[in-house]
């Protein structure tokens, strides 16, 4: 599957522990995100148009409510990183 290099830059931080938390205007539609990684640094290279692509793709999800984590077909897509190894 074809995954730019944002896209792997942003599920590597998700796979490795991070989370994309949201904020929703009035009709209901997400207007802001911010994706944090596992020792709750700010990742700026997560847009909102870039967070559409991976929730479209179903790489990432929310359950209940809580914040955006990687899911399986995320975490399977992704390339190993040098310090994931």
């Amino acid at each position: 599957m074809n995954i730019s290099k944002h896209e792997q830059r942003v599920l590597h931080e998700l796979a490795l522990g991070g989370a994309i938390h949201y904020e929703r205007c009035d009709k209901g539609k997400i207007r802001e995100i911010t994706c944090f990684t596992r020792e709750g640094h700010v990742l700026t290279d997560c847009p909102l148009d870039l967070f559409q692509r991976l929730r479209r793709r179903r790489f990432i999800r929310s359950q209940n409510g809580r914040p955006y984590r990687v899911t399986r077909l995320g975490i399977t897509s992704v390339r190993a990183q040098l310090n994931q190894r």
